[in-house]
């Protein structure tokens, strides 16, 4: 529901089905078309009005509506009372809290898809898993109720959370067990390749040792074969010698051979052609050619000598029949042609030459007998040419073949000789084959020896470069294992925490996690690391490191808030008062280019849009309670898939949705109340600052300072640390990856071995210098360490300062400015070479410059509280307080039940003194102190009622026992108005008489502190307008010309803004008033603080003036980063004096003519003004109503004073008093009573002794008086030597004057701080609904019945006397009360069982009822203050009076005057009865008083005239009933009751006033009335006694008819 205005249209369409007014009439006329058709079908007449009618009808028959709302918070109660039809017209289904059975069945459901890894137990461990689900979730609610009472902490557990919590667990046990499965096989792989090589080493070795000894060996074989070689090769060149010189010779002998072959060849070639002639011819011849010769009988001659010659050469007959017997030989010619011509005979040679000597034997001439014959001579004569050339070259020829011979011989001996060269040779060559086969072999063992020692080395390297890995390594496998065993708890308490623990204070968390969740993970046997932490099991230590140095606070609270921001399913919303996230997000995400929005952009959706497109991370800062709904589909993650993409709905766009967007949101608010609907959407985180955190963060920022070198070494140490272990870190994922990555063996990779061994060497590096780091840490740790002290009184103050924001809306610092103020202190305080001194001139310096610059913004009620909270945080770290009676001294005693208390054997003492003595024995050291009051009851009473009880020595042994913090809670217990006194002592006892004494505002000390960037805003409050203080400064600053103001309205906005920037452009001091009226406007205003004053430059002279009354609607960030400053009259005489006198400057003082005159009556007037405002301290016994005097008032009479005193010589004192007591003052005064005080006061301060006399006593006290005349500066050192504490004397009071105002303040001052403490839980009591209905039942059954009207009415109808007459008035009074009363407690008790709807006046009574407060509606009858047990009994006394009246119908003898309704018309009615008793005119009577000196049991007749007045009580004076007349009042003694008093109607005479006190009579202890009604009853005129009337007047004493208790 974005506007409530909505909800009354839906009501409407919930009873009557229609919107009125909702179409106009041409919209209609398109409705009714629209309905023409179906209205036809059903009958309906086509006119506007019947159409309507039928238009209603089916939207009722049709329209479903479904209303979803939160029950949470007034809203939903609002609503359904302003909306009966919500009741009425709907069917409620209340969507209760989830039952246990039902947590567990969903828990049942999603673990079914979950695997536990249980073995056996799986079913087991499933269902103890569920039922832990089950309790954190339970935990969780009751953790949420406890934080709600103990810190005012909302949070809301729903079953989103739940859903997330059991589905978060699946997700993060699948995660976890990856991540750890994906480290530990990492791991497993690396150990394996380690365990591989070592095997692998051992095998290596011993085949190292086989080749060594086969090497030896082989170089043995290879030695010797090289001596056989080297021998036999000297052999073989021996022998190749031998054979070259022999091979030189036989070619000698072969060429001389080869020579005479040639001659003898030479001749040879002669007959060779004639041979080879010869021989083809007889190969020519044929058969044939034989046959054809043998075919001649006888042959021709030359036929038959050539058969001759050849006879001849065969060594035949030369005849010519053997011739012919030849022929016939078929191998004839062969013959002939394989002749042997080299051994023919001398004679056959002979023989044949002689043929050849013949002329006709010449081949041509037998050719032409016979061409067989032819070719036969010519072999013939070819063989005695051969035959006689071979007789000259076979001599040749022999001597050619002996030379053949020998040569072939020697050849024969020379081929020997070579092949016995070749045979050693070959095996000369064997030998060198078999020897480079055993080298090879040598030599390939040698390369083995040295590859395997290579391999060793690399082994020996990798075995001990990583053998401290190896054994951390298998410890983390083991470890990782282990955890891999404790995931099912582990991921389920860490589940757990992301889900639900957000929102909570770290006591709180570590409660959670470890004394309910792990306890029972543990007590239902679920595996569980024994050491568990959230933080450290979520995080990994380099991520807390990297965001330690983003700037999140280091201590465990801080780094869990960064575990759920970054690990969460929701988008974080941080709860960041001190903006701690925001710092730390934007260092972060600053690479990732952060946007950062707000909601006051009127572009952050479109920066949202293009973030969700383009994946950057967003931050939403400044946001109040409520989110802007269109954020809706991103906090709810609406993605939609299409395709592969996913696409977010944002407005009506549909943008693409990146995964690597990231969504931030920060709040400044420090304890918001998010709805549940946010509560589900966002997952919310409190980031408030911790002291661990903030004590880190001030050490650092002290050593800086102190010692620079140490803490830029600490800085870097820090970084480099981090980086060294970062780089172990991914050294160490380097060797693994390098190692699972390795192909084949390690041993062969002398890339990979190198890299791991330098990746070693570096990790072993930077493992030293971490050592080296981390000791030098430790070193600047310790020398930092001296600082410590500085730091954590730093940190205290700010948290003390920090917790004023929950008093008060405007009291909100910044941590910023609190750092700079530390540095600021850092600087100014003194300096000492001795640490201890320097620390503690540096911590004095520190708290004192906190308190002044606290206090410049705080309200004067609550400086003294937060001195007190300053030292007793400062005590407490130191030790020096005791805690269980701090408690006590905060809370009090109280007791439960009654009936073992002690008696109280005091009866001066009321119950609750007596409830706090008997608690206080409780404590060990006050044991006994119930039976010292049995013991001393008069010492006790002594010390009760002195003055000064706190400076009173206490009785018996008390007064030597206790310390101061013990008697302050012995002040405490039985004088709570001294309190105050008490704290103020103990403030200045410890840290200095200057805690309590504020600082006066400097508005000139405020503009040198500001500057241009700094907004200055005043906290208003009544009676304060800093507007004149401030044109002063504008002027005396030299900005009177450029200062503009404007007072916030309606529509004044655009002005405002204007102004601003204006003022930023030319340096203007702007001033907007009361922006208390402008709230609407406030987060613009925000925005423009932000960007034109702390983005932009603006002008330096510039300044941003703000006012506003305390608002929570104010904006956080201008609170945090402006300068505050209270406006307020100061508390105390001397303080409102002294601010008095500061705005009177030494160019005015000496301005009138009468000088000396006007410096008197100006501290006259001083004083007059200042008593007027302390004077409202008194409460009743001050004003009856609280007037707003201001500073205008004194300036009006300030300037009157001086007009007057240089226009008249004569002191004009009755124009003065007039103008400032009855016009100026008096102009706010309306109570007459108030402005009797005003006038008794102006009388005492000017008449002419304030002139006369010298040091003029201006009250009883002589403390003040009017000082000599001098400077300026002489009145304002007077007024500084005043006491600080006002004595009541000093504005003419009783002592006892102050008890009420001081109970009132102790009890403001105890419930503050006890509100800063956390509340303490107690075991859970009835209900507040049943609380409520067992009051409402006991005061029903209290009530009395009706008085019987009519039966009264018929008994005095025959004497309708006025008293009569008030009787019946008074009776239908209570008629309509008791009536009243019973209605709406039966109402009220069907109201709580849910029977009728609880109106809002109900609810005023139920929450009454629960606060034993009376109920307005009961109220009505008759004002009253007492609370709702003695309010009852007190209702009853009073119908009893009327009732007894009623039934006897005779007026009491002595009247209660307290018991009457309207008691004003029942001393009217005793006036009518003796004016008519008399017969005078009833306006000419007036009262004359007597108050009586008897009991009232002497008291048994009505008086003649008039009545009998009891049961009146004076407050403000006691009574002496002797001389009956008014005397002072016994210390603590607060009312008085007054004897019976006889009021008699007399005729008005001029009475007297001497020694006669007009004292006013109120109905009930408010003088001003409420409700429209008066307080003020009668005046009583009482005997003043010694005093006169002005000491009454000025004491503000008055009758009391009905007291408050």
């Amino acid at each position: 529901v974005v506007e409530e205005t909505f909800l009354e249209d839906i009501n409407n369409i919930l009873s009557s089905g229609e919107v009125p007014n909702l179409y106009k009439p041409e919209e209609f006329e398109e409705v009714r078309q629209a309905l023409a058709e179906p209205a036809k079908k059903d009958g309906v007449l086509d006119l506007p009005d019947t159409m309507f009618c039928y238009l209603v009808e089916r939207v009722r028959s049709n329209l479903h509506v479904i209303l979803c709302m939160s029950p949470v918070g007034e809203p939903f109660r609002n609503r359904m009372r302003m909306f009966p039809a919500f009741v009425n017209c709907t069917t409620i289904d209340w969507f209760s809290e989830w039952p246990k059975d039902a947590l567990l069945e969903v828990a049942e459901k999603y673990l079914e898809e979950v695997n536990l890894g249980g073995g056996d137990q799986t079913a087991e461990l499933q269902k103890s898993v569920a039922s832990i689900f089950v309790t954190v979730h339970r935990s969780v609610v009751d953790m949420s109720e406890r934080m709600l009472f103990e810190m005012k902490r909302h949070n809301y557990v729903t079953p989103t959370n739940y859903l997330e919590l059991v589905s978060g667990y699946k997700g993060l046990l699948e995660d976890k067990r990856k991540e750890l499965g994906d480290a530990a096989s990492k791991l497993s792989n690396g150990l394996s390749k380690l365990i591989d090589t070592r095997q692998k080493v051992e095998a290596m070795t011993v085949e190292l040792e086989e080749t060594k000894a086969q090497l030896a060996v082989f170089q043995k074989e290879c030695d010797e074969y090289l001596v056989v070689i080297v021998q036999q090769k000297r052999e073989a060149e021996e022998q190749e010698k031998t054979v070259t010189v022999r091979s030189e010779k036989i070619a000698e002998e072969e060429a001389k051979c080869r020579q005479l072959a040639a001659v003898a060849q030479k001749d040879l070639d002669e007959a060779l052609p004639a041979l080879e002639e010869a021989i083809k011819a007889l190969e020519a011849l044929n058969k044939k050619d034989l046959g054809e010769i043998k075919a001649y009988t006888n042959p021709p001659e030359l036929v038959e000598t050539v058969m001759q010659a050849v006879m001849i050469l065969r060594q035949s007959e030369p005849t010519w029949a053997e011739a012919k017997k030849q022929l016939g030989d078929t191998n004839f010619i062969k013959q002939l042609v394989d002749f042997d011509k080299e051994n023919m005979s001398d004679k056959v040679l002979k023989r044949i030459g002689q043929y050849c000597a013949k002329p006709d034997f010449k081949p041509e001439m037998v050719g032409r007998v016979s061409f067989a014959a032819k070719s036969l001579c010519m072999w013939v004569r070819a063989m005695e040419v051969y035959g006689r050339i071979y007789r000259v070259v076979e001599p040749k020829k022999k001597k050619l073949a002996d030379a053949e011979n020998k040569l072939a011989e020697k050849q024969a001996s020379l081929a020997e000789a070579k092949a016995k060269l070749r045979e050693v040779k070959e095996k000369l060559e064997e030998l060198q084959r078999q020897y480079e086969e055993k080298l090879a072999t040598k030599e390939e063992l040698k390369k083995k020896a040295e590859l395997t020692e290579l391999r060793l080395d690399r082994a020996a390297k990798l075995v001990s470069g990583l053998a401290g890995e190896r054994v951390r390594w298998e410890e983390s496998v083991k470890m990782l294992e282990k955890s891999m065993g404790f995931l099912v708890g582990d991921c389920l308490v860490a589940a757990a925490f992301l889900s639900y623990s957000g929102p909570f204070l770290s006591e709180y968390r570590d409660e959670l996690v470890q004394d309910t969740w792990v306890k029972q993970v543990r007590q239902l046997n679920v595996p569980c690391s024994p050491d568990f932490s959230t933080a450290n099991f979520l995080a990994k230590p380099t991520v807390v490191r990297d965001w330690n140095i983003q700037g999140l606070p280091s201590d465990a609270f801080s780094t869990e808030n960064g575990t759920i921001v970054t690990k969460s399913n929701r988008w974080p919303l941080m709860i960041d008062p001190q903006g701690q996230a925001l710092k730390w997000i934007k260092n972060m995400e600053r690479d990732r280019k952060l946007k950062i929005i707000d909601l006051q952009q009127p572009d952050f959706l479109r920066t949202l849009e293009n973030a969700v497109q383009f994946g950057s991370p967003v931050l939403l800062q400044n946001v109040q309670e409520e989110l802007d709904p269109s954020l809706a589909p991103i906090l709810n993650k609406s993605l939609i898939k299409q395709g592969n993409r996913l696409i977010i709905k944002l407005g009506d766009k549909e943008v693409e949705f990146s995964p690597e967007f990231k969504f931030y949101i920060t709040t400044k608010l420090s304890n918001p109340h998010y709805t549940p609907e946010i509560s589900t959407k966002t997952a919310i985180v409190n980031f408030a600052v911790k002291e661990q955190g903030l004590e880190a963060q001030l050490l650092g920022i002290v050593v800086r300072k102190e010692r620079p070198e140490l803490e830029e070494s600490k800085d870097k140490l820090v970084v480099s640390i981090a980086e060294r272990k970062k780089k172990l870190v991914n050294l160490e994922d380097e060797i693994l990856r390098l190692l699972s990555t390795a192909q084949g063996s390690l041993l062969d990779d002398e890339a990979l071995v190198n890299t791991l061994q330098s990746s070693k060497r570096t990790s072993e590096e930077v493992a030293e210098q971490l050592v080296v780091a981390e000791q030098t840490e430790a070193k600047i740790d310790a020398a930092r360490e001296g600082y410590r002290p500085c730091a954590q009184r730093a940190s205290i103050l700010f948290f003390v300062m920090n917790d004023m924001g929950r008093i008060d809306p405007m009291y909100q610092f910044s941590l910023d400015a609190y750092i700079e103020l530390f540095s600021n202190s850092i600087d100014k305080s003194l300096k000492h070479p001795r640490l201890e001194e320097r620390i503690q001139y540096l911590n004095d310096y520190h708290t004192y410059a906190v308190y002044q610059y606290t206090c410049r913004g705080l309200f004067e009620k609550h400086k003294l509280l937060f001195s007190f909270q300053m030292c007793a945080k400062i005590l407490e770290a130191a030790g020096k307080l005791n805690l269980d009676e701090y408690n006590f001294f905060l809370r009090g005693g109280i007791v439960l039940d009654r009936e073992a208390q002690m008696d109280n054997p005091c009866r001066w003492l009321d119950d609750t003194a007596w409830d706090n003595i008997t608690e206080l024995d409780k404590l060990a050291s006050f044991m006994g102190i119930g039976n010292s009051f049995d013991q001393y009851p008069r010492d006790w009473h002594l010390w009760f009622t002195s003055a000064e009880p706190e400076n009173t020595p206490l009785p018996g042994e008390w007064e030597n026992s206790c310390n101061e913090l013990q008697r302050m809670l012995i002040v405490r217990s039985l004088r709570p108005d001294r309190v105050p006194f008490c704290v103020t002592t103990f403030i200045i006892n410890n840290l200095g008489a200057k805690f309590v004494e504020p600082p006066v505002l400097n508005m000139a000390s405020v503009v040198e502190d500001s500057s241009c960037h700094i907004p200055l805003i005043f906290v208003l409050s009544p009676g304060v307008d800093p507007t004149s203080q401030l044109l002063q400064l504008a002027d005396q600053s030299g900005m009177g010309d450029r200062f503009q103001a404007l007072s916030l309205g309606q529509g004044q906005a655009p002005i405002a803004k204007k102004m601003i920037e204006n003022g930023v452009k030319e340096g203007h001091w702007v001033f907007l008033a009361n922006c208390h009226l402008s709230l609407s406007w406030m987060p613009q205003l925000d925005k423009i603080v932000e960007e034109k004053l702390q983005i932009e430059e603006p002008h330096e002279d510039f300044r941003l003036w703000l006012s506003s009354t305390p608002h929570p609607g104010f904006p956080i960030s201008i609170l945090q980063a402006g300068i505050k400053m209270t406006t307020e009259p100061p508390k105390g005489l001397k303080a409102n004096m002294k601010r008095l006198y500061q705005m009177v400057d030494e160019q005015t003082f000496p301005r009138c003519n009468s000088e000396d005159k006007y410096k008197k009556l100006l501290f006259s007037l001083c004083f007059f003004h200042s008593l007027l405002i302390e004077r409202r301290k008194f409460l009743m016994l001050g004003w009856n109503i609280i007037y707003g005097f201001n500073d205008s008032d004194f300036e009006v009479s300030e300037h009157l004073l001086s007009i007057y005193l240089d226009e008249y010589p004569d002191t004009p004192w009755e124009a003065l008093k007039y103008l400032i007591a009855g016009v100026n003052y008096g102009g706010h005064v309306t109570d007459d009573w108030d402005r009797r005080v005003l006038y008794t006061y102006v009388n005492d301060v000017f008449h002419d002794e304030a002139l006369d006399n010298p040091f003029y006593k201006l009250s009883a006290l002589p403390t003040y008086y009017i000082p000599k005349d001098g400077p300026l500066q002489a009145y304002k050192d007077y007024i500084n030597q005043l006491p600080n504490v006002d004595h009541p004397e000093a504005f003419g009071q009783h002592p006892n004057a102050d008890i009420a105002s001081q109970i009132k303040e102790t009890r403001n001052l105890l419930d503050t701080l006890l509100s800063l403490q956390p509340q303490r839980s107690v075991a859970q009591g009835e209900s507040k609904e049943e609380k409520v209905l067992n009051l409402a039942a006991d005061v029903l059954k209290h009530v009395p019945e009706l008085i019987d009207y009519d039966a009264t009415a018929k008994l005095v109808v025959d004497d309708m006397t006025p008293l009569n007459v008030v009787l019946l008035q008074e009776i239908q009074r209570y008629n309509v009360l008791l009536q009243t009363i019973r209605t709406s407690l039966v109402e009220l008790e069907k109201g709580i069982k849910g029977l009728v709807v609880m109106s809002s006046d109900l609810d005023e009574v139920f929450t009454c009822i629960h606060n034993a407060q009376v109920p307005p509606l009961w109220g009505k009858a008759y004002p009253s203050l007492k609370p709702l047990g003695a309010w009852t009994r007190d209702l009853v006394v009073r119908v009893e009076q009327i009732s007894t009246w009623a039934t006897t119908t005779h007026p009491p003898v002595l009247f209660w005057l307290s018991g009457f309704t309207f008691p004003t018309g029942f001393l009217t009615a005793v006036l009518q009865t003796a004016a008519r008793k008399n017969n005078v005119s009833v306006d000419s009577l007036t009262w004359d008083f007597h108050v009586s000196t008897l009991d009232d049991s002497n008291l048994t007749e009505p008086p003649k005239d008039g009545v009998w007045i009891k049961g009146l009580f004076l407050e403000g004076a006691g009574w002496d009933k002797k001389g009956s007349c008014l005397v002072e009042a016994n210390p603590m003694q607060l009312v008085c009751p007054v004897p019976t008093i006889h009021f008699k109607p007399v005729e008005g005479k001029r009475r007297s006033t001497k020694g006669i006190y007009a004292c006013p009579c109120y109905y009930y202890p408010n003088r001003s009335g409420g409700a429209g009604r008066a307080s003020f009853v009668v005046q009583v005129d009482l005997r003043s006694g010694q005093m006169n009337a002005d000491h009454w007047i000025k004491r503000g004493t008055a009758l009391i008819m009905s007291l408050d208790h």
